[in-house]
């Protein structure tokens, strides 16, 4: 193999269209766009939501409801998951959540959801319980702190 034989792959590479270089090239005068009108103009042509001059659907359609900015985001789990995870006596906390890998990013704060089954004495810190997971907690013996 020598630097000189290189070429590169069949189809890997296209000619450029040379256009308005003269009537003999097939693309001269005009090049290629015919005469006049929108089409033909710089930046022309139609977007992707024209509908013929028909008022758009996204106009045709009410307007609903707000997002609330004040809206907290929970991180979900369920004590069947702390079962899983942890020995009994041990401390939860959000830290500790991350570092087992139940969590990746903790948004506004993590709220224990009571699906499932719970046998072991756990201290649960987070920002938030539900009543059955509340209970399911403190009948395993453990205990229960909102941060």
């Amino acid at each position: 193999m020598k630097l000189s034989t290189l070429k590169p792959a069949p189809g890997s590479r296209q000619t450029v269209k040379r256009l308005g270089r003269g009537v003999g090239s097939g693309l001269g005068k005009t090049s290629g766009k015919g005469h006049k009108g929108q089409k033909a103009r710089s930046g022309g042509g139609k977007g992707p939501y024209f509908e013929g001059g028909q008022t758009p659907l996204q106009r045709r359609l009410p307007k609903r409801g707000f997002t609330n900015i004040f809206k907290k985001e929970f991180a979900i789990l369920n004590v069947c998951q702390l079962e899983d995870r942890f020995e009994a006596g041990a401390t939860v906390t959000p830290e500790s959540l991350i570092e087992c890998g139940l969590l990746k990013n903790v948004q506004d704060g993590i709220r224990i959801l009571g699906k499932g089954e719970l046998t072991k004495a756990l201290n649960v810190k987070v920002q938030g319980f539900s009543k059955t997971a509340e209970e399911k907690i403190t009948a395993a013996g453990g205990s229960i702190e909102v941060i």
